[in-house]
């Protein structure tokens, strides 16, 4: 049987009235938590992926212990890559890691797609449970989008400077556009099995986007992401894009069909709607300021809310993931304080 579910964080990424400002955390679900720092001495994240009880656990976790009101699959925007025949895997304190980087167009055609029920059932029933039987907000699935993806599976793991991807994007265009239809296909497939199996939003994570120009974003990115939008439109949930460091892309970002602009704390709220962005926002406390005295996180998230205030529909985050040095009890209290400065 369904559940009663708090669906205030919904009506703000749709754009309605809220009683007050949700919030929920990028990377909520484990980092800083104890227990979950106990199942990572046992486990490897794709262990605890592949183990929907667990991986339900974990995703609720945040939810019981700060009171946010959403709560956001536990994965990585790795875990659909595997399905396609990329042999990646995460390594501690380095991150993903691709064993045959992507580096011709045969490397592309060799790749295969994602049938989420067969590929990925793990996945999907994690999302049933959650949804089914143990939330009352509701549950954020996620998928990383194409030029983020396609970051690791060139560049062979994380990078700096994204030269080798950049360096297939100029001068191997058949190669980038093949690349990047294979990863929206994905893409699409994947947010949209989530969406089926109970997700009630999806945010797409274009982490390293802010690497690219406005004019290469236009050309080589805008309309994969485009498409992918217009399709997952037909899901009918709240879409939220989210990128770290792109504050010079989010008056493309805007023109996109998506509902919600996720902003990193680089840019402010005002300074957002200033430039002309006319939907829901989501952010954007700097992560290390929750490393500092609660006076300063208690008057930085309330100038945060009181700009948010000052437009139609904000939900409060991070401007990027919690790191694991954050206390709990600060995002406990940080909630709190959302809730109650907001009403």
């Amino acid at each position: 049987m369904s559940r009663q579910i708090n669906d205030t964080i919904l009506k703000a990424f749709k754009g309605e009235e809220t009683d007050y400002t949700p919030v929920w955390y990028m990377r909520q679900a484990g980092r800083s938590q104890k227990e979950y720092r106990e199942l990572k001495e046992k486990y490897s994240l794709f262990e605890i992926t592949h183990q929907p009880e667990l991986c339900a656990y974990v995703t609720r976790l945040p939810v019981e212990h700060y009171g946010v009101d959403a709560a956001i699959l536990y994965k990585d925007i790795m875990s659909p890559l595997p399905a396609i025949g990329v042999d990646v895997e995460i390594k501690s304190g380095i991150g993903p890691v691709i064993d045959k980087p992507i580096r011709r167009l045969q490397d592309v055609e060799n790749l295969g797609s994602i049938d989420p029920e067969s590929d990925v059932p793990y996945v999907l029933e994690t999302i049933r449970l959650l949804a089914e039987e143990q939330l009352d907000v509701p549950l954020i699935g996620f998928s990383g989008a194409p030029f983020t993806l396609a970051s690791y599976l060139i560049e062979g793991g994380p990078s700096k400077n994204y030269h080798k991807t950049k360096a297939m994007m100029y001068s191997d265009q058949k190669t980038w556009f093949a690349l990047m239809d294979k990863l929206a296909d994905m893409t699409i497939t994947y947010a949209k099995s989530q969406v089926k199996a109970g997700a009630r939003a999806i945010q797409i994570f274009d982490s390293w986007v802010g690497a690219l120009n406005v004019a290469d974003y236009r050309y080589f990115i805008k309309p994969i992401m485009n498409r992918i939008f217009t399709e997952l439109k037909e899901t009918g949930v709240p879409l939220i894009l989210f990128g770290v460091g792109a504050r010079h892309l989010v008056l493309e970002w805007n023109d996109l069909p998506v509902d919600v602009v996720g902003l990193d704390w680089r840019m402010s709220i005002t300074e957002a709607r200033g430039m002309g962005i006319t939907k829901p926002l989501q952010g954007n406390l700097d992560p290390a300021i929750l490393l500092s005295d609660w006076n300063i996180i208690e008057e930085r998230t309330k100038a945060i809310l009181d700009e948010g205030k000052e437009h139609p529909s904000h939900v409060f985050n991070l401007g990027h993931g919690v790191t694991p040095e954050i206390k709990p009890a600060t995002l406990k209290k940080l909630t709190e304080l959302i809730h109650s400065y907001s009403k």
